[in-house]
């Protein structure tokens, strides 16, 4: 039994992670309310698909240049701290979009604060506001995963940690699979602007819970696992960012969340929308099956991290076990690409959300193996540094699919998207390579 087992309680260790589950399901469902209200919203303020990829693209921009900022204040002030003040701060920008639209004082700053992107006086009216207020969105919710993910680092044993990810992660899933009935009843009922409002407002509910369950930053400090002999400890705050990212392994995660990160937005981003134009399903059919995929993604994380855990144990091998996990995981992921070729709504969903289930149990994998490669010390910057990757290729991916669309349709959207988890799979084999603790050799200086 570790230490870190002997001081915290098995209740006390998963009480912390259902309120980091429950965290980034309430991140999910904030975040999840605009692609609901998505074709209400071009249709009341006539948005192009292309214009409606900006306002994506403008969180994701926000999400890839808040990681590495975000993972360095998870660990410098601690998970406890750091969480917080990121969740109060998305909290608050969530429900500032009830306020944004058309003639609005949203508007206007926004107007006023963006004046240097060309043609932006050409862009439909309240674009501009949301633009604004999505950016700030991604800014602030992106630390929220790289909190997890430092969390149960120190708190899990390798042999644990991929259940651990795995429920923790669940909570994403979650909250895009209530995001749809929630949004559509308050939107059908009280208006879109209630819609962001409500979510926002509830979600503070967490916040005095999570204080008071999760340890400070000294005490966690003292009592996280220890990783292996050859990764860092002591003096891990002193170790660089350059020499982080010019690690192979840090770079096998930053590959492995580049290709695999983006199918999961694509689905939060676009999913709502594919079922409105692309199946032709009315608004209040995409409250019932835009959470279906959702849903079976959620399986994926729970019954994914069982998996990983399961085979690490029966194999005797981290690496082994990992990367038989990952392998399945890919498989399942690449079945996005035969969407251009189904007809039946209902298996295209169920096919999708087997996709969704794949990249969750990599979302799950990778949260163990993170735990494998660098101690909780690292882990924040780590993966703010693989979040940059991420939310990065997220951000090309969201542009160039409402480009994509308005051009050509979903066909050759799907067929991408299925294609990204070949690239994962070689990022796992030839750049990660074996799972184990990275070296980070001491720099000797004259």
């Amino acid at each position: 039994m570790t230490v870190t087992e002997t001081l915290l309680s098995p209740k006390q260790r998963w009480t912390i992670v259902a309120l980091l589950s429950a965290s980034i399901a309430i991140n999910l469902l904030d975040r999840q309310v605009l692609s609901v209200l998505a074709s209400e919203l071009r249709s009341q303020f006539h948005w192009t698909n292309a214009q409606y990829g900006y306002i994506a693209v403008a969180f994701n921009l926000g999400m890839m240049l808040g990681q590495i900022p975000a993972g360095a204040l998870m660990d410098r002030a601690g998970t406890r701290i750091g969480l917080t003040i990121i969740f109060v701060s998305w909290t608050v920008i969530g429900a500032l979009h009830a306020l944004a639209g058309p003639g609005t004082a949203i508007e206007t700053v926004a107007r006023a604060l963006l004046t240097w992107i060309p043609g932006l006086h050409t862009l439909a009216a309240g674009l501009a506001g949301f633009l604004l207020l999505r950016f700030l969105m991604g800014l602030s919710e992106c630390g929220n995963y790289t909190a997890g993910i430092k969390a149960l680092a120190g708190l899990f044993s390798a042999e644990s940690r991929g259940r651990a990810g795995g429920f923790f992660n669940a909570g994403a899933q979650f909250g895009s699979v209530v995001a749809p009935p929630i949004v559509v009843f308050l939107a059908s009922r009280f208006g879109w602007r209630w819609g962001f409002l409500i979510p926002a407002v509830a979600g503070l509910i967490w916040l005095p819970i999570w204080l008071r369950a999760f340890p400070d930053k000294e005490t966690m400090t003292a009592i996280a696992i220890k990783p292996a002999a050859n990764a860092p400890v002591s003096g891990s705050a002193e170790i660089p960012l350059t020499r982080l990212i010019r690690n192979r392994k840090v770079l096998g995660l930053f590959l492995i969340r580049v290709f695999s990160g983006p199918i999961t937005t694509f689905y939060w981003t676009w999913l709502p929308l594919y079922l409105r134009t692309g199946r032709g399903m009315s608004f209040l059919a995409i409250g019932l099956f835009a959470s279906i995929p959702n849903l079976i993604g959620m399986a994926g994380n729970v019954a994914g991290g069982l998996l990983t855990d399961r085979v690490v144990r029966v194999s005797g091998s981290v690496d082994r076990g990992r990367k038989v996990a990952f392998t399945c995981a890919f498989g399942l992921g690449a079945l996005s690409m035969t969407m251009p070729w189904v007809s039946n709504d209902y298996l295209a969903v169920v096919l999708m959300g087997l996709a969704l289930f794949g990249n969750q149990w990599v979302a799950a994998t990778y949260i163990g193996t993170v735990g494998d490669v660098v101690p909780q010390q690292l882990a924040g910057r780590v993966n703010g540094i693989a979040g940059f990757g991420d939310n990065g290729a997220a951000l090309l991916a969201v542009l160039y699919t409402g480009v994509v669309v308005d051009k050509y349709g979903w066909t050759p959207v799907f067929i991408g998207v299925g294609a990204l988890p070949f690239l994962a799979m070689l990022s796992v084999f030839f750049v990660l390579r074996r799972i184990e603790p990275a070296s980070f050799p001491v720099v000797r200086r004259a």
